[in-house]
């Protein structure tokens, strides 16, 4: 019986949001393809997908939609579980389109915001030339924006140690890496709390102590 509950309320977690486990499908068959290419190639097949400056100068629309079809590292089942705790929380909170358009918002800003950073550092030759050129797909920009988003998920005062957390997270690589990368992540970040408006009207927040209190009853 405790299964069959168990199973019931997986089963409507999952149909509440469609989105994200629709998208972690498409990963899961991408990664499999991806883990039976030779590395050569694999190398070469995602460079043609990369928001590089070459290919964003060529092909912008393009590849903003499918380098967020990939994970370069090969490992789907990280991103099930950070798909399932953030990406189908906020889905759920903020609904299917809403949720969206934070994605979209953080992927597409935080790379072109990123990408024409590093543009500037090779034209001022503080970056190689051959940076145009590099490997930059991935999912890391739209979950960064949800993760800042659901900042406004979460009940005062328990959302200030989350924030902090949030920014401590994305803020120490960006002071210490300085990549375009770390610059990405942390710019999705506040985009993702730029949101805020997104999240109006959707409901109470969620209070991690009432949480508590009802598991301990």
């Amino acid at each position: 019986m405790r299964m069959r509950r168990g199973l019931r309320a997986v089963a409507a977690y999952v149909r509440g949001a469609p989105g994200t486990y629709v998208w972690l499908l498409i990963l899961f068959f991408t990664t499999v393809a991806l883990n039976h290419m030779s590395p050569r190639f694999e190398q070469h097949f995602l460079r043609q997908r990369s928001t590089n400056i070459h290919e964003l100068s060529n092909n912008p629309v393009r590849v903003l939609f499918s380098s967020a079809m990939w994970i370069d590292s090969g490992h789907w089942l990280p991103y099930a579980a950070l798909y399932t705790v953030f990406h189908a929380q906020a889905e759920r909170w903020l609904g299917t389109l809403r949720w969206l358009l934070v994605c979209v918002a953080a992927h597409v800003l935080a790379t072109l915001i990123s990408e024409g950073a590093l543009l500037w550092a090779v034209q001022r030759h503080m970056a190689p030339e051959s940076a145009v050129n590099t490997l930059d797909v991935g999912v890391s920009y739209a979950l960064a924006g949800v993760m800042g988003v659901l900042t406004y998920w979460i009940a005062t005062p328990w959302r200030y140690p989350y924030l902090a957390v949030l920014l401590v997270l994305y803020g120490v690589p960006l002071v210490a890496g300085r990549t375009f990368t770390d610059l990405g992540h942390f710019t999705s970040v506040l985009i993702g709390l730029g949101c805020r408006p997104l999240a109006r009207g959707r409901g109470r927040p969620w209070n991690p102590k009432e949480t508590l209190a009802a598991l301990r009853h």
